[in-house]
This record gives C-alpha cells, structure tokens and sequence, in this order.
C-alpha cells in the first residue's frame, strides 16, 4: 500500500520534472528592440524539492514543507564555457534571503538550480540579509560579486526592528563554486545600494558605480547613479563619488536609478542598462531604461533616450513589491546576442533577447525626453509629420 509520503513525494517530484523540463516560447509582436518569453525562467516553484521538504518518512510522515521558498528574483548572470548561470537571490518563507546558481544550456528555459546555496563568508560584522548580486568578470582575472549587505540600524529608537543599514558587499571567485569574501567598500555616503564593479580599470584603478543615498529606502539627498575609483579591491575606499546620471524632476527616475549590470562594451561605447524609481498613487514603481556612455571615458554619458526600456506587464505587476521590474543581470554573448534577465514584482525571473546592434539603434536614435508636455507634443508632431512626408 502507498503512504501518503510515496504518493506526495511521487506527484510533487514529477510536477516539479515538468516545469523544468518546460520549453519557453518568444512572444510574438514585440517592439523591435527586444522580445519578451511567455513563461518566466525562475519561480519559487523551481527551487528544488531537497531544499524544501525533509525526505525521511519516519519524521516527515505527510512529506510537508519544512524549509519553504517565498520567491526568486534579481539574479546576477554570466556565461562560462557556452553555459548560462544565474546567481538568484532567493527569499525563504522566513524572510532571509541567500544567493543560488542556476545553470541553462541556452539561457531561456531548463534553468536547474544546483544542489547547494552558495556558502557566502561572513565578515566580522555578520550580514542580517543579502541580495542582489551584480556579476562582472574583471580584467584581473576575478569574477567578482557586488551585493547589499544588510544590518540593523544601530542608532535606532529602541523597538524600531525595522530601521536598517545598507552596505555593498563583494566577494570573488574563479569558478562559482568557491567565494572569497572581502572587506565592505567603503565610502561616504550614509548609505549604499545598487553599486556595480566596472569591468576594466580606469587610470589603474577599480572602478564603480553607486548609489549615494540618505536612507535604507529614500535616497534623500543622493543625486543618482555615481562613479568613483579604488586603488584597491581587496580594501575598496571611494573618496569621491561623482554623479553621472542624475534625477530627474517628473520622469522615470525622479525618485531613485540606479545602475543595473556592469556595462557592455561595444564600438560604440560602455551601453548600460538601470533602474529607475518613480512615485504614483499606488505606491513606487520600477522601470529599467538604458544609455550609452563613452568608451575612452565611461563616466560620461553620450546617447541617453528617454522614457523606459522595459516596464512590468501582465502578470509581471502582481507579487510580493507590485508594480516592479528590475534587472541586475545581462549576457552579452561575442555573437551579439543580448539576454536582459529582469525580475518582477519581486517574485520571480524572465528574460528578454535581443542584440548589441538593436540596442545600440534604440539609445542613439530614441529621442531624449524634452521634459515638458509641450515639447513632447512637439517632438512627437515632429514624428507624425515626417511619417506622412513618407506616404504623400
């Protein structure tokens, strides 16, 4: 006779087979710049089955859940050896979050997560939470992780548990499977979120992007997306952080951006993929949107069109944070090809393809945004009469 553990662990097992085994499929009628898929590539439901449910009959008799997932989202990603790896951030039901590597064969379904989380060193000042890894393979050699390092306030008001401290963390490793762990980057701002290592040295020096921000949340007085330099990664200080791009009154980036992935390199110059943070009525909404900057000098901005590059659609404005897509990973393969993997709604993982070539036609040829209504009626006039000039 099967025991209701036989018959859970039989259903769930095979279940669990056939969403991974799931193919994608590109959704038709994009918007020329990138294509979105219909299924996303990572859910809490693709964690696998070992990390949740104690496989011993005698103290699992109902084989429940004992350790349970919440969601998988804002993965890091590389391409080592033709396979595609994302390091996602995943949320247990008890709020933590750890970081996981997910390995695909073609970047767009068949993502399997390996066995074990990543064994993250702690620093003498131990983590309360971490998220949100960028992934950069550097020119010394290192392929380097950047993340939010969380702790609780220490100047709190006592019985505020919810006050906190953000730093960035940074780890290396050769191989995804072995992490160094090295000191936090240091810098003056009160706070740093969504900084990013540069993937090449700038005047002999690592480079970053930051986030100067005020609060945990609000960035206050922070200007935007910064750039500074280190003499060292192992000690990283930045003693001067310089505002690269801005925000903006009432557009997408008035409230906070930040910058996604490290840049990609092209021809043309450093093309760059961020956040940005605007407010509504229901509360914050996320957007991705994207710009090129110079190639001999990275800090300064040359094609920047206006508006967004992806914004959360469908089922991808529901989750745990609503209304938000954000993106902390990208491929850029040495065919061209382009894999822009983006969260949403802080729950779960999609992928949108597309090309260097398309991307770089989208930031040179997008217009900026003019900041007024008016001149953006004219701007838009402008395209409309141009058109009708094509069909007289």
């Amino acid at each position: 006779m099967t025991t209701i553990f036989e018959e859970r662990k039989a259903i769930l097992t095979a279940r669990y087979e056939e969403l991974i085994s799931r193919r994608n499929e590109k959704i038709p009628y994009g918007n020329g710049i990138y294509d979105r898929y219909k299924y996303p590539l990572l859910t809490a439901e693709h964690a696998p089955l070992i990390w949740k449910y104690d496989f011993n009959e005698e103290s699992n008799p109902y084989f429940s859940e004992r350790l349970g997932i919440n969601c998988v989202f804002n993965p890091g990603a590389i391409e080592l050896d033709g396979k595609f790896y994302l390091v996602a951030r995943v949320e247990g039901t008890d709020r933590k979050s750890f970081f996981a590597i997910a390995e695909s064969d073609n970047g767009v379904d068949g993502f399997r997560f390996w066995d074990h989380p990543v064994v993250l060193p702690e620093t003498e000042d131990p983590d309360i939470n971490v998220y949100d890894m960028r992934l950069v393979r550097h020119e010394d050699g290192f392929i380097y992780g950047l993340f939010c390092t969380e702790r609780k306030d220490p100047d709190a008001p006592k019985g505020d548990l919810s006050s906190a401290t953000a730093k960035c963390g940074i780890a290396r490793t050769k191989d995804l499977k072995t992490w160094e762990r090295l000191a936090d980057l240091q810098t003056k701002s009160p706070q740093q979120r969504n900084v990013v290592l540069h993937p090449e040295f700038i005047e002999g020096k690592y480079a970053f992007y930051t986030r100067p921000q005020d609060g945990f949340i609000d960035a206050g007085s922070g200007g935007g997306i910064a750039w500074g330099l280190s003499d060292s990664i192992e000690k990283a200080v930045i003693d001067e952080e310089i505002i690269v791009d801005e925000r903006q009154y009432h557009t997408i980036k008035e409230v906070k951006n930040g910058q996604g992935p490290a840049p990609i390199r092209t021809s043309e110059g450093w093309l760059h993929i961020a956040h940005g943070v605007r407010n509504t009525a229901a509360g914050l909404r996320y957007v991705l949107y994207a710009f090129l900057t110079d190639l001999n000098d990275p800090r300064h901005i040359i094609y920047s069109p206006g508006g967004h590059l992806i914004a959360p659609e469908g089922e991808e404005r529901i989750g745990d944070v609503s209304n938000v897509v954000f993106c902390n990973g990208v491929i850029a393969r040495d065919n061209g090809d382009v894999y822009i993997y983006y969260a949403s709604s802080d729950t779960r993982i999609h992928v949108a393809t597309t090309t260097v070539d398309r991307l770089l036609d989208y930031v040179k040829n997008t217009p900026k945004d003019p900041l007024r209504s008016y001149a953006c009626v004219q701007q838009r006039i402008e395209l409309i009469n141009r058109n009708l000039a094509l069909h007289n």
